[in-house]
């Protein structure tokens, strides 16, 4: 007997593009409970903080703030998104999502709103980016290694920035305080976890496949062992691509130099609208110092930053008033006032993918009529 099957899609991961789920998708319940954690954020942070300090008189820096150096806070605030687009749109718009730079601002900004609603180190943005990518038509591999590429090129600055100023102020490069645990420490830190993150890139990439003669012979402990491998197959695979990227001077690397320089300008100026800005040096040690507090379990650093950052300017013995003023400051340009942009951002990111849904069910039909009658696929 003969029967019939019409021919499948030669992409395996074609028709899962449809399938794959939005995880980012918040509830009433949700943006309610985001809402009141926001405002006791803002009621402790910016009112009770002081009190509590002993720091009554810090707001009235406020009514002299110059506007000159906060409009320009404003524009290096842009500079900073700006850069953070840049990047996105070098690694992943030629990694095989063929993206517009107005479908990476999309990404980037909604992922933006994500991480604000759900923290653990931006593990919200990265799921929803991840959604993203997957619906415009990127293999769930490529999406995996791009993603670890993205992020080691991002922080690569981040480590580097720790390691150059942290010992440059210990041995006098640079001028400021140079406190132990707030230079040698943190300098040797990112130091090792550099040293670490490059040595990833020496395991193979094909490490699953290599363990398959081991699932064979022991299917529960090989089937176990290949799972496992996959982790540190696609770390290998994105750090090589983080590093090709490297050697090959992509103009878009720039964009994470500018992601974070332009964020240690607002921090800069929010100190020159109210007063004297620390040493630059010491303005980079204490804010890379202060975002370790994004690790925390809080929406979006809530509290975190802020409180690691004026503790790191106190170690410096920056003046306290000073300093908690300039770190709300530059919170409220680059934490509060992005959220409005990243939540239409969003919205429009739906109907992007809204549009590349569409598109390509218009483009299996269009296949699906192009295909000769008799193109059929007969088994016994």
């Amino acid at each position: 007997m003969r029967t019939t099957a019409p021919i499948r899609s030669p992409n395996p991961e074609g028709p899962e593009d449809e399938e794959v789920p939005l995880r980012f998708d918040p509830s009433p319940r949700s943006i309610i409970g985001f809402g009141l954690f926001v405002a006791l954020a803002i009621l402790g942070l910016y009112f009770l903080l002081p009190q509590v300090a002993g720091l009554q008189e810090t707001w009235h820096r406020i009514e002299d703030g110059s506007p000159f150096w906060l409009a320009l806070a404003l524009l290096f605030t842009v500079g900073m998104f700006g850069g953070y687009v840049l990047l996105f749109q070098g690694v992943f718009g030629r990694g095989g999502a063929h993206l517009t730079w107005r479908e990476s601002y999309q990404i980037t900004m909604a992922g933006l709103a994500a991480t604000r609603l759900f923290s653990a180190g931006g593990a919200g943005g990265i799921a929803l980016t991840a959604w993203a990518l997957r619906r415009s038509g990127m293999r769930r591999r490529a999406v995996a290694d791009k993603t670890i590429s993205f992020l080691v090129l991002t922080y690569l600055v981040y480590m580097a920035a720790l390691v150059v100023f942290g010992f440059g102020l210990r041995f006098g490069v640079f001028h400021g305080d140079d406190p132990f645990t707030m230079t040698v420490l943190p300098a040797t830190l990112a130091l090792l976890v550099t040293a670490v993150g490059l040595s990833i890139a020496l395991v193979p990439t094909d490490f699953e496949r290599r363990l398959q003669s081991l699932a064979s012979r022991h299917s529960h402990v090989g089937r176990l062992a290949q799972r496992l491998a996959t982790v540190p197959a696609t770390a290998s695979a994105g750090m090589r691509d983080a590093l090709a990227h490297l050697r090959s001077r992509d103009p878009a690397l720039l964009g994470a130099i500018a992601f974070w320089g332009f964020q240690i300008g607002v921090l800069w100026a929010s100190f020159k609208a109210f007063g004297e800005a620390p040493p630059m040096a010491v303005i980079v040690m204490a804010f890379f110092v202060g975002m370790l507090g994004n690790l925390l379990p809080l929406p979006g650093g809530i509290g975190g930053v802020d409180g690691g950052m004026i503790g790191a300017f106190a170690a410096f013995n920056v003046d306290a008033g000073l300093a908690v003023v300039a770190v709300l400051v530059y919170r409220a340009f680059t934490f509060w006032l992005p959220t409005v942009p990243g939540i239409f951002a969003y919205l429009g990111l739906r109907r992007t993918v809204e549009r590349w849904r569409a598109q390509r069910l218009a483009e299996r039909r269009e296949a699906t009529a192009r295909t000769p009658a008799g193109a059929l696929h007969y088994t016994n």
